[in-house]
């Protein structure tokens, strides 16, 4: 099984001040990460460094095989599907949520005079319809809920087939029931053996979805712990995460945490 992403004594400077600090990790083919930690800690910094957006101030990083640094980007980041904030901020209102999805196979965030494909259109409502979007095609964008764009935007992540898929907070913002659909939707996706490799960042072990196989622990720029999700998800390593006294505990394949009550 090979690597995916490796990073070695990785850090991230910028005025001064190491967002992330002597990083070494490892994802293989296959596995599930979930990045855990408090804000500020340094876990979008690292999603960005995976997807090839940023790049060491220090360390080396390799990403599906390939040097940051001495490969072409443009060629490897079509290999990698990503979904977050940042992208939803520049994908236009105005667009329906199909075209939203189909500009994914010209590594586009707006149509312009490009034409698509016959197998384009039908890759796109496919995954929509994976998503549960099957009725909002000819929707904008715009008026979508936000567990809708956020839905579209995983869609569109996997529109050009990645070999890796970064989700960073896919949950925020989200309702109960908003959250708790996401979660089986991925956890759908998570289980699936022929979908990529994924990493996805979250401060909540509530969201994290059955399927999912690894978590690191980041505190500070720094890694805390990280490996397998049975036994890298402790009541110690999150109390010593967030810094306050935790208690973790699974339901099945879910999970919570709650804090002791004050003496």
């Amino acid at each position: 099984m090979s690597d995916v992403l490796e990073l070695v004594d990785v850090s991230v400077v910028r005025n001064g001040r190491a967002l992330v600090d002597k990083i070494s990790w490892s994802v293989a083919e296959g596995e599930r990460w979930v990045i855990l930690g408090p804000n500020g800690a340094g876990k979008t910094t690292l999603l960005n460094v995976a997807s090839s957006y940023l790049f060491p101030t220090s360390g080396t990083a390799h990403v599906l095989g390939e040097k940051l640094g001495g490969v072409d980007v443009f060629e490897l980041r079509p290999r990698i599907g990503m979904a977050g904030s940042a992208l939803a901020d520049k994908l236009p209102r105005s667009q329906t949520v199909l075209q939203t999805v189909l500009t994914a196979a010209y590594g586009m965030t707006a149509g312009w005079q490009e034409k698509y494909d016959e197998i384009d259109e039908r890759r796109a409502r496919a995954f929509l319809d994976r998503l549960g979007m099957s009725e909002y095609l000819d929707r904008t964008f715009g008026t979508l809920s936000e567990g809708e764009r956020k839905r579209t935007q995983i869609a569109r992540a996997m529109m050009t087939d990645p070999e890796l898929l970064l989700l960073d907070e896919p949950a925020a913002g989200l309702d109960l029931g908003g959250r708790e659909d996401l979660v089986r939707r991925l956890g759908r996706l998570a289980r699936d053996p022929y979908a990529p490799s994924m990493i996805m960042v979250t401060h909540h072990v509530e969201e994290i979805a059955p399927g999912f196989t690894h978590a690191l622990l980041i505190r500070q720029g720094a890694v805390l712990t990280a490996g397998p999700v049975d036994s890298t998800l402790t009541s110690a390593n999150l109390s010593r995460c967030f810094g306050l006294p935790l208690v973790v505990e699974r339901h099945g394949d879910r999970w919570t945490a709650q804090g002791l009550p004050l003496a």
